[in-house]
């Protein structure tokens, strides 16, 4: 709607997957006006800690750049709390904060979303945003109310239960030889699956249709994926370890 052309910058294993000061300042041109930024990540479970996102703010407050801080996962994080970008000197009035309710609530599919923005910014979205929705369902904002109001300790408990089985799946992905990024957010897992002589999504299309375990292709998220697959553990231990063997048994027969 607003003609802009998106500018792709590919995070790096080697950097955990973070945006770097370096690469955010490589994409930056003199028409630059907003930065999305999408941590917890999917699909590589990264995060960013204070000091990473200070060096980003940094950068942005300099060059006047809005940022759009998609935060949807920030409830799920492991070993530390998530910290908003809007939370720095300086953010506050030049972020856009995204978030719903799919992933900490479990209420995928109930449609249900919220911004936090500077009033100006609000104002004009609003515009589009009344004429392209009616309105959220009613039983959603009900649902997101109890939610807000009730749910603190099942949301503590499931993400304890996450980081269970993301544990269980990186050890087991690390059994199998592969190599794993260790996930910090979110409920995917990034193992590399390059190195077996097939493309990304080969090893993928032949896993899913020779031993029955979907698992996504990395260059589905973009060209820096080529040599990566994203795994979900937001399912039961028993699927988990089910797919783990599966996974083995076709690796087995490509070595």
């Amino acid at each position: 709607m607003t003609g802009a052309t998106p500018v792709i910058v590919e995070t790096r294993n080697e950097d955990k997957f973070k945006l770097t000061p370096e690469l955010l300042e490589s994409a930056i041109t003199e028409k630059t006006k907003m930065l999305v930024l999408a941590y917890p990540n999917n699909p590589t479970g990264a995060i960013m800690d204070a000091d990473d996102l200070e060096k980003i703010a940094q950068i942005l407050r300099e060059k006047q750049i809005i940022v759009l801080s998609d935060e949807i996962y920030a409830e799920l994080t492991y070993g530390r709390r998530h910290i908003s970008i809007a939370s720095l000197p300086g953010m506050w009035e030049r972020t856009v904060v995204v978030s719903g309710f799919s992933k900490a609530y479990a209420m995928t599919g109930w449609r249900l979303g919220y911004i936090c923005a500077p009033e100006p910014l609000a104002g004009q979205m609003l515009k589009i945003h009344q004429y392209a929705i009616m309105c959220a369902p009613t039983t959603a904002q009900l649902a997101a109310i109890t939610a807000l109001r009730d749910c603190d300790e099942d949301v503590a408990m499931m993400t304890a239960e996450y980081d269970r089985r993301r544990r269980l799946i990186l050890g087991g992905l690390r059994d199998i030889g592969l190599e794993v990024f260790e996930p910090e957010g979110a409920f995917y897992i990034y193992p590399r699956i390059g190195g077996f002589g097939l493309s990304g999504e080969e090893f993928c299309e032949r896993l899913l249709y020779e031993h029955k375990c979907a698992i996504v292709p990395g260059v589905a998220f973009g060209k820096s994926g080529e040599e990566f697959a994203r795994i979900s553990y937001a399912y039961s231990v028993k699927h988990i370890n089910q797919a783990l063997e599966r996974m083995e048994a076709f690796i087995k027969t490509l070595k």
